[in-house]
Order: C-alpha cells, then structure tokens, then sequence
C-alpha cells in the first residue's frame, strides 16, 4: 500500500524533477485575500502571483497546500462524518505556472503522473473540458489517447474557473477516476452524476483570459496553470478503497480514537469517529497556526469545529477529555511534513484540554436542559427558537450543537424564532446602553457591529493583514467612500490595529490599496468593545467600502507599546514583592514614549524602595524568560493566581499573561488584552523617574524602558559632565564639589547676615537707629533694603534691649515686596499690641492681616514703595493709643 505520505513526497518530487520550486504550506490564516477566512485552495497563496501584483523567483511552482473549509461561502463541516469525501482541513496537491508552460505540458505532466508514476489504469480514468475548448478537447486525445466518449463537454460554471466577478478566469479541465459498477454513479454531465461512482481526483485550470467587466473578456498576455489535487482523495483510490476515512491517515486516528474511549469505530459508533478525527487535524493545524478559540470570526469557526468533536467524544462515552490525547498520533502521522505541528505540539494538546474541560461543563448542562426541552417531541417536530435561543443565552449552549444534536433524532430547529429571539436581546442591550447616558452619536457603532459583526483582531500574530473595507464613518454618518484630504473613520473586517482599551493607547500606522491609496491611520478606538475604528486621514487616492485593502502598523511604535506594556506587568509584580500584596493596580497609561502606573499605597516610597523595584524589574528583563499567553474564563484565570487589572471589563474568556518564572509560579500572571513582548529581553531597560501621590491612598510611578530610558540616562550623564566642566572637576568629583560651593555660599551668607544686621543697627556700635518720643513712648523705626526678612525678628529682639521701654519697628523690602515687623517691650504690651500695629503697616504696603503676639508680630504687602507710609501707620496708631489713653 502507498501511505499518504508516500503520496505527497512523490507528488512533490515528480514536479521538483520537472523544474517547479518546491514551496511550503502557506498558514492556514489567508495574508493576501481578505475576502477569506481560511485558505480553501492550493492557489490562495499564489493569488497576487497570478494577478502580478506579486513576483517570486520562480515561474513554476508545486506545493501541498493545507485548506481549511468551515467557514463563509465554504463551508463543510455540517457534512463531515456524513459522507465519504467532506473534511474541514484536507491537503490540496498542485502545480502552477506563472505564464511559462500552458494546457499542452499541463495535460501532459498530469497525465504522465497519475499513469506512468502512479500507474492508474487508464481506462478508470475520463476527463471533462469546458464545451468550448476545442484545444483541451484536442490536447487529451492527442496526449492521453482518451476517445471522444471519456473526454466530456461540460457546459456549465463547473469547468470554468474565474477568480471572481474581474480578474484572471479560464475554462477547466476535470480527471475523473471510476471505481467501479459496484458503486451507484454515472459519468460527470450525465443524469447520475451525483453518484460516488465517479470521484473527481484533479482538477487543471487554464488561466488564459482576463475578465474586465461582466460584459467584457479579453485575452491575458501570459496564461497560466492553476491544478489542485485533493490528496486524501486520491490516497483513496491509490490504496484501494472508495472511502476517505478509509485511509493510513484517517485509519490510524480512529483507531486511536478507539482505543482511548474502548468504542467500536464502525456500527452506530462510526461517524462520532469519522468527526473527532477530522476536526482533530482541523482544530490542531489552526492553533498551530496561531488560531485560538474565541467568540468571533476565525476563532469562532475554531470552537465550532473543537466543540463538534467534543460533543461526539462524549456521545462516545468518553468520561475524561479526549482530544488532546490524540495529538501524539496526529504528529505522528502527520509531523514530518508539517514542523509545526511538532513546534506546537504542547501548545496544541493545552488548548484542547482547557476547551475540552470547560465545554464539558456546558455540554452536561445543555444537553439535560434539552433532554426536558424535548421530550415530548418526536420525529418531524420543530424545537421553538425560543427555547434555543435560552439554551444559547442563559446557559452557553451553541445553536449549532442543538441542531447537531437533535438531528438523530429528527427533530428540527426553528431558526427564524432563534434569530428573533436574538434580535430582541440585541435591542434590549441598545435601549439600556442609551439609558445610560452614553453619547447617542455612538448609537452608529451599534448599527454596523449589528450588521457586520465584531472585527477580528490580528495584531496578537503579526503587524500587517489584509482586509476588506466594511463600513466608513464621517462626521457621526455612515459613508460609502472618502477622497484625498478627508478624514474618516474606517472600519475593516480584521486588523492588526490594536484598539485603544486597557490603558493601551491605539496603534497608529498606515492603510494601502490599488491605484496608489494610501491612508494615514492616527489612531484607533474601540467602539462597543469589538469593533476597531481606524481613525485616519486618506492622503492619496480614494477608499470605497468593499475595497481590499493593507493594513500596517507603526512597528516601532508598537514596539515600544509592548516594551512599555510589559514593563508596567513586571512593576506591578515589583511593587507587591517590596510594598506588600495590599499593592493593586489602580491604572495606567501606556504610551510609546512612557508608562504611568497607579497603585494603591499609604505612602510615599523611600529611595531604597524605588531602587529596589527598579533593580528587581531590571533582573527579569535581563533574564529574558519567554512571554506566554492562554485564553481562560475569568473564574479559572483568577483561581491560578492571576490578578485583574483595574477598569478592566472581562468576557467569558480571557487572555492570562504569564511573565518570568518565580519559585514555585510565573514572576507575574495577569489577565490582560494587550499588546506585549515575547522575551522580556525585548523591553531592555526600565527606568523610574518619578513617584509621587495622585490621591489619597494612591501612588503613582512614571517610568521609561529601552532607548527611552537610555536617553533619558545619557541626558543625566550629559548634564553631569557640564557641571563637572563648570566645576574643572572630574564626574566622580561633583558631588564633594558641589557640597563645599554650598557650604562655602553659607558662610558667605551668614557673614552677609552678619554685615547687614550691623549695618541695621549703627554698624555695630549698639547705638542703632534715632529714637522718636511719640506722645510719651520711645519709637525706633528703621528701613532695609535687601535684608532677609528672616532676620527681622533678631532686629526687633534688639532694639527693644536697646529701648527698654518703648516700641520698635522694622520694614525690609527685597525684589519690591516688603515684610514688617514690630517689637513691643513688655511694660507697654497691655496698651499697645504689636498685632494691631503691624496690621496697620501691612495695610498700608497694599497686604491684608499679619500676626504674632502682643510683644512680636509680622506680616507683608506687594507695595515695597510704601515702606515709608507703613512706619506713619504704626506712628499714627501709636500716637492715636495715647490720645484714647
């Protein structure tokens, strides 16, 4: 028997010995058709190839492309586990041409293969030509001596393959291989065509005309070949049976699956086994691609085929999971040809397990709830929407797996209740999101999230997608187009624009297109929690809703968003470790040129504190751990340990960062949505630069990682250098430098002091300023200019020795503004108080209040040129006390 495997190699090898470039699988996530979910063909990876847009260095080509059919317009996976032929991931054999050989080397290389290589008996096999391709109809008879019976014409869309409604398109050319008259079937275009008799085994598309609108075909310049060959199909026919599922591959996958519930694999049991291996290849070659279950688009398709298998392995019986302990037979089988399943490997058989075990739960629930929900329906019956859709809402029961698991039992499902049902839940949340005072113009996000759905967010696996243009928005309105110069907001069905949520600022970059777009993306929202709105500017050209399109970020500045992102992750886990567990995040910013980082803490952090988190995080960084993500339920998330962040709204399912590796758990695990490294080593360096309060209760740390940080030192050491230059001293040497200039300037301020206080009082004598006799009382009054208002109160202490009876007073006025300050001695302070006659001074410099005691008071006024009126003031108040006296 010739193993699968064998097939592929030797399929491979015939084309590489033929002069075709060996090329790899392309992913399964499509990177140049945004109209596609998944690659459903062998020539998705070529398609800009084929249109020019693209050049390789190479003009011919095989590959054994990995397709998936289970979402959108190919769709398959209701079918499988029903049928000989219907898979979600099959593997796609071809050969293409990039207008080097046409029909004639095409027809003669296929023929070649499956008879003189694979040696196909001849007269098992007939082909069909579009019924206006005389040349083809030729070339067969000539090349493989086929008579005229077994080379059909086939009128219809079947034989001709077009790219779609523009663009390259060209009749077909279909081998047929016949199993035999035990088999019901006919011939292809006969009336029993849709028999299993006669399998199409290879299909040659004769790229040879460009379609230029729907009225108008024109001949390409350079036609090509496009084949495609499903492998597990003709596995079938070369080991000797009809079905698919029969095969080395598929075989040994059931018989694993067998062997792991204790099930028969044929009878009753057979299409549970069909199901859980088909889904099997499918489910694994998606998460090896980087796919993980989700609510939405590709990750949805994902859940739906992972939670299909999982419900026919507890149809089986299985009591424990199952699906991820039949990885190791898939890579066995199927690992040489595709490294990443052997890559991801463990990644893979952890998804499945964590998916398996939380569906379980879901699955025990829903089918008991449907078991009460059904049982009085019998065959022919319908299940109310309603009662679908509760299944759905209240207990997470899919729709999909109601109709699944009713349709042995014949009972139907009433969709059209279910989608009313679901429509007047979505009008409910609308009608309370507008009672909640919420901006009515932000009623249009509901309208396309509605209609189009969530975007599906790429940027977790890389920095550029395409994409299809679903809705554009200006000013508050939907639009159909915009044109050079305008602003907009645009809407595509996936992006790798990360949306502006959990203190994560929006990625900025730039939209391309045909006939030279180019948009300029400034930043990105995210309306309602699913959909990412580029809010741009288009420069040049004019972007139209249905356009496919480019989108790229700012790597660079998304490379500092995961630095800075990452940075506040470890901090937190810093913060804990020095401060206590009683640190929790209480917000952040990050940014590409900072972070900023709020915490609940009672207290200033000392610099031995700061030191201590900035050398911790600084560890990890250097220790260059990988950076690991999970999807989890919040429940489960939070009971490993991981924390949640602060505003942070959660679903049903999270993504769980671990970072680092502490004793017995991660450094850090934190449930977070954003953008991150992959090794710490990528953040580089982190730098505190400040600490300070932000309220009561909370602290709040900024702080710079990578070149931002570097710069940030270089600016310090810069400085330090100028002042070391200033001083003619060595770096080393500032601080000592620094330290005798500010005690030598104390010196020189003291003795500067010391010079005006003597200066204020007689230049030292002691005999001090002119004594006035104000009606009975002895008054010393003196102006400074310049001297330290700290110094007044030594000046007034003696100047009331100097008195001994009597009142002193004092103005000083530096930069303008001036200070008073008056002294009364003891025998005089119950007729006369210091704070009543400072208070008349400050008054008069233009300044309100002033105080002290009744023997000593200060205070101030802006009008320093008043200086002389304030000593009449207290003059007057002097005079005025002993007249009341």
């Amino acid at each position: 028997m010739t193993s699968t495997n064998d097939i592929r190699r030797s399929f491979l090898d015939y084309f590489a010995n033929e002069g075709h470039a060996r090329v790899p699988s392309a992913p399964l996530v499509p990177h140049n058709d945004p109209t596609l979910m998944f690659v459903n063909a062998g020539m998705v990876p070529f398609k800009n190839v084929f249109t020019g847009l693209e050049s390789r260095p190479y003009v011919t080509a095989t590959s054994s492309q990995k397709c998936v059919r289970a979402g959108g317009k190919h769709n398959d996976l209701d079918n499988v586990g029903y049928t000989a032929r219907h898979h979600t991931f099959f593997e796609m054999l071809g050969n293409f041409s990039f207008g080097d050989y046409f029909k004639e080397r095409a027809i003669t290389l296929a023929w070649n293969l499956v008879t003189r290589e694979w040696g196909l008996d001849p007269d098992r096999l007939t082909v069909t030509v579009y019924h206006t391709d005389d040349e083809a109809f030729d070339l067969w008879k000539k090349i493989a001596g086929l008579p005229d019976a077994r080379i059909i014409r086939i009128p219809t869309k079947d034989n001709f393959w077009a790219m779609g409604d523009t663009g390259p398109c060209g009749p077909c050319s279909e081998i047929f291989y016949d199993h035999g008259d035990h088999i019901p079937g006919g011939p292809p275009g006969s009336p029993d065509e849709d028999g299993d008799r006669f399998v199409e085994i290879w299909n040659l598309v004769f790229m040879q005309y460009e379609q230029v609108t729907l009225e108008e075909r024109v001949d390409l310049p350079r036609p090509s070949i496009d084949t495609g060959m499903g492998l597990e199909r003709i596995a079938a026919v070369m080991q000797g049976v009809h079905d698919n599922y029969d095969t080395d591959t598929f075989k040994a996958l059931i018989h694993e699956s067998g062997e792991l519930t204790r099930t028969a694999t044929t009878g009753a049991n057979q299409g549970s086994h069909r199901i859980i291996a088909d889904h099997l290849r499918a489910s694994s070659f998606l998460v090896a691609d980087g796919v993980l279950p989700a609510n939405e688009g590709r990750g949805y398709v994902l859940r739906r085929i992972m939670r299909r298998a999982m419900r026919h392995a507890h149809l089986l019986g299985a009591k424990d999971p199952l699906m991820h302990r039949l990885v190791p037979s898939l890579v066995a089988e199927m690992g040489g040809a595709f490294p990443e399943l052997v890559r991801g490997q463990a990644a893979i058989e952890a998804t499945l397990l964590q998916e398996e075990t939380r569906f379980r739960q879901t699955l025990r629930n829903g089918l008991g709830l449907l078991d009460e929900a059904t049982a009085a329906l019998g065959a022919g019956d319908t299940l109310p929407g309603e009662t679908a859709f509760k299944l759905y809402d209240t207990y997470g029961f899919p729709y999909d797996l109601t109709e699944d698991a009713l349709r042995a039992r014949q009972i139907g499902v009433d969709r059209a209740g279910f989608d009313t049902a679901m429509a007047a839940q979505k009008a409910a949340a609308r009608a309370a999101w507008k009672g909640s005072g919420a901006s009515a113009s932000a009623d249009i996000w509901f309208d396309i999230a509605d209609e189009l759905g969530g975007t599906e967010f790429t940027g977790y696996s890389g920095d550029t997608s395409d994409g299809e243009v679903v809705a554009l928005v200006r000013d508050g309105a939907r639009v159909t187009s915009a044109e050079a110069g305008e602003a907009v907001t645009i809407l595509t069905n996936q992006t790798p624009f990360y949306g502006e949520s959990g203190g994560q600022m929006g990625d900025a970059g730039r939209i391309t297109g045909g006939n030279g777009l180019s948009v300029l993306v400034e930043d990105t929202s995210k309306p309602l929690g699913r959909l990412h709105a580029h809010q741009a500017v288009v420069e040049r050209g004019r972007i139209a809703v249905g356009d496919s399109v480019t989108l790229g970020i700012d790597v660079a500045r998304r490379t500092q968003l995961r630095a800075n992102h990452s940075a506040t992750h470890l901090l937190h886990a810093a913060l804990r470790n020095r401060l206590g567990g009683h640190v929790t995040q209480k917000g952040s910013l990050v940014a590409p040129d900072r972070l900023r980082f709020d915490f609940a803490h009672n207290a200033a952090l000392t610099p031995a504190d700061i030191a201590h988190v900035e050398a911790e995080v600084n560890a990890r960084i250097r220790e260059n751990d990988a950076v690991t993500t999970r999807l989890m339920t919040p429940d489960d998330a939070v009971a490993a340990g991981a924390l949640a962040l602060f505003g942070e709204k959660y679903g049903e399912e999270v993504r769980v960062l671990s970072m680092g590796q502490g004793a017995d758990a991660p450094y850090s695990v934190e449930l977070c949505g954003g953008t991150h490294v992959t090794a710490l080593g990528d953040i580089a360096l982190f730098k505190i630069v400040s600490e300070s309060a932000v309220s009561s209760g909370v602290r709040r740390i900024e702080a710079l990682t990578g070149e931002a940080a570097r710069h940030w030192l270089t600016a310090r050491e810069d400085r330090l250098k100028e002042a070391a230059a200033l001083l003619k001293a060595a770096p080393d040497d500032v601080p000592q430098r620094v330290a005798a200039l500010v005690e030598a300037q104390k010196k020189l301020e003291r003795e500067l002091s010391e010079a005006k206080k003597a200066l204020a009082t007689g230049g030292g004598s002691g005999a001090g300023p002119a004594v006035e006799d104000i009606a009975g009382v002895k008054f010393e009054g003196q102006l400074l200019d310049g001297f330290d208002p700290k110094g007044l109160r030594g000046l007034i202490d003696e100047a009331k020795t100097r008195l001994g009876s009597g009142v002193a007073a004092v103005v000083t006025v530096v930069e303008g503004r001036a200070s008073v300050a008056v002294g009364v001695t003891d025998d005089l302070k119950d007729r006369l108080s210091a704070v009543d006659l400072v208070k008349a001074a400050v008054a008069a410099l233009g300044g309100q209040g002033g105080g002290g005691r009744p023997d000593m008071a200060q205070g101030g006024g802006p009008n320093g040129a008043a200086a002389n009126e304030a000593i009449e003031a207290i003059k007057s108040v002097i005079a005025g006390a002993a007249v009341s006296a």
